[in-house]
Parts: C-alpha cells; sequence; structure tokens
C-alpha cells in the first residue's frame, strides 16, 4: 500500500510536470521520457495493484483458516476441561471407594475378632451342654435306683401287709380259743379284735389313698414344671429367631439403599477398578455395626436373666403364680413388639 501512495504521488507530479512540459513547448524531447516514465508507473501501479488484490483475497483465507482453526481449539479447550472435570470424578470416586474398602477391612477384622469370640462361646456352651448331659444321664441313673428301691419298699410293705394278715388269723384262732375258755373274755375280746381289725383297716386304707394321691400331686407337679420350662423355652427362642430376622431385613434394607443411591454404572466402573465382580463389590460394601453386637450380647444376657428368674420363681415357696404370670406376660409382650417391628420392615423393604 505505501508503494501504491508512493507511486501514486510519483504520477501525480509527472502528470504534473507533463502539464507544464507541454504548457513550455520550448523544450518537446523531455517530454517523452516523461510520458515514457508515465506508462512505466501506470504499469507498476496495475502490477501493484494486481499484488494488493491476490495478497488481499490470501489474507481473507489466512483469517478463515485462523478462524476454524480458533474454533477448533475452542471446542478442544472445552474437551479438555470435561475431560478433566471426568478425571477429578473418577480420582474422588476411587478415593472414596478405597476409604470404603479400608473401613470395610476394619470392620471384617473386628467381625472376625467377634466370631472368634462367639466361636469360644460356642464351644464352652457345647463343653457345658455336654456336662450337663452327663448329669442328667446321672440322675436317670439314680431315679432308676430310686425306682428299684420304690419296688423293693412296696414288696417288703406287701410282705408285711401278709404277715400282718396271717398273724390277724392266728390270733382269732387263739380269740376263738380263748372264747371256749371263758365265753365272756372272749366276747370282749373279739368285739376289741373286731373294732381293731376295722381300725386297722381303716388306716391301710387311709394310707395307700394319701400315697397315691401325694404320688399324683407329685407327677402334676413334675408335668407342670416342664410345662412351665419348656414355655419359656420356646418364647426366648421364638423372641431370638424374631431378632436374628429383624437384624436380617434390617441388613437387607441398608444393602438394597445402598445399592439403589449407586448407579448401576458407577457399581460397574468402580468393580472395573477394583478389579472385581459386582457381587464381590456388594459383599464388600456390606457393613456390620459393633452396636448391633452390643445390643445382641445385651439382650441374651436379659433372656439368661429371665430364665434364672423363672427357675427362681419355681424353685420358690408358695405362692408364686402371680410373679410367674407378670414374668411370662412381659416376654409375650416382647415378642409382640418384635412381630410388628418385623412385620412394618419388611412392608418398608417391599
Amino acid at each position: 500500500q505505501q508503494e501504491k501512495e508512493d507511486l501514486e504521488g510519483k504520477l501525480k507530479l509527472r502528470e504534473h510536470l507533463s502539464q507544464n512540459a507541454s504548457k513550455s513547448e520550448a523544450t518537446p524531447a523531455p517530454s517523452k521520457n516523461v510520458d515514457l516514465e508515465m506508462k512505466q508507473l501506470q504499469c507498476k501501479l496495475k502490477n501493484s495493484n494486481n499484488e494488493i488484490t491476490k495478497q488481499s483475497a490470501t489474507i481473507k483465507s489466512l483469517k478463515n483458516e485462523v478462524q476454524e482453526k480458533e474454533e477448533r481449539i475452542r471446542e478442544l479447550q472445552a474437551k479438555i476441561s470435561r475431560l478433566e472435570r471426568d478425571l477429578n470424578m473418577k480420582r474422588h470416586l476411587i478415593e472414596d471407594l478405597r476409604s470404603r474398602v479400608k473401613a470395610n477391612q476394619e470392620n471384617e477384622k473386628t467381625s472376625n475378632e467377634t466370631l472368634e469370640s462367639l466361636e469360644r462361646k460356642v464351644k464352652a456352651l457345647a463343653e457345658d451342654c455336654s456336662n450337663k448331659k452327663t448329669s442328667i444321664d446321672s440322675l436317670k441313673q439314680r431315679l432308676n435306683v430310686a425306682t428299684k428301691e420304690k419296688s423293693q419298699y412296696e414288696q417288703m410293705y406287701l410282705k408285711a401287709k401278709d404277715e400282718l394278715e396271717k398273724k390277724d388269723l392266728r390270733l382269732t384262732n387263739l380269740e376263738s380259743k380263748m372264747v371256749e375258755t371263758e365265753s365272756a373274755m372272749t366276747e370282749l375280746e373279739t368285739t376289741a379284735s373286731q373294732q381293731l381289725h376295722g381300725l386297722a383297716k381303716q388306716s391301710g386304707q387311709a394310707l395307700e389313698t394319701v400315697q397315691k394321691k401325694l404320688l399324683l400331686a407329685n407327677d402334676k407337679v413334675k408335668e407342670f414344671m416342664t410345662f412351665v420350662k419348656a414355655l419359656t423355652r420356646e418364647l426366648q427362642y421364638s423372641v431370638q429367631e424374631l431378632r436374628t430376622k429383624i437384624k436380617q431385613a434390617k441388613k437387607m434394607g441398608e444393602l438394597r439403599s445402598c445399592t439403589r443411591s449407586l448407579s448401576q454404572e458407577s457399581v460397574q466402573l468402580a468393580a472395573s477398578i477394583l478389579n472385581v465382580s459386582t457381587a464381590d463389590l456388594e459383599e464388600i460394601l456390606e457393613v456390620e455395626e459393633d452396636e448391633e453386637t452390643a445390643k445382641a450380647k445385651k439382650e441374651f444376657e436379659k433372656d439368661k436373666e429371665w430364665l434364672q428368674y423363672i427357675q427362681k420363681l419355681l424353685e420358690a415357696q408358695f405362692p408364686f403364680a402371680s410373679y410367674l404370670m407378670d414374668a411370662i406376660l412381659e416376654k409375650l409382650n416382647e415378642k409382640k413388639k418384635l412381630v410388628e417391628e418385623y412385620t412394618s420392615i419388611m412392608k418398608h423393604t417391599v
């Protein structure tokens, strides 16, 4: 453009000079040179105009290319920012999963310790059960011995009764002989012997009925004791079963809520990052809290105390029916509350 301006200035000067030269006709030879220069300058001006048009066209094409590249750069920058955001999210997710894995490992350690302690308790209870079985066997043997002794005593009682009857017969014979010797004395003795015999029979029959009633009463008491013990054990077993069902239902609900809160894509992504299956990841995400184990221990201790209290009531002196009724009603109310809680949990989980 500067060359164009210079050439245009020169052209103007040449035109001015040619006009002056045409006015002054004294020097005609230099005007030809001026025309030639004018033509040369016009040619140069045309060439420069052509070059300017070419350069402006190239500049426009370059500007278009620059704009396209800038748009491409903007798209790439947006893509890079999106990728950086995704990368940061993935890093946060990996860190979160690592922290969860650490927490699950710690919880697994605690659960293993609790399992070991429970196994020890189970072994101790098994040993206690075996000891109780041996004691029950020994008691059964003693009972057999007692029944044998009872049968022996009954046989002795029957023998004594037979001997007594024989002696009664001898006494009647002697009395008949005494009647032959002294009629008055025999009459008195026979009446006295008859009265004594009746009294002896009545006392023997009364003793037999009392013994039978006492045996029946003992059998009834034993049956009542076994019924109460079986009822309390069944109540305790049903309450413990309901507690375990409630715990399992709560765990299933927590697991379902946890799996629902996490999307399937995130779970699969986490599983692929950790190089495990989704099922293993769900097992890792399960957490058993220490509070629940402590609560279960307290409930087990309460059940144990309740059974001991009922055993004391059964071993206590009369009357104890009202206290026994209150204790059983308390356990039944607890069972009712647990059933309501289990049904509400199952409704929410469904």
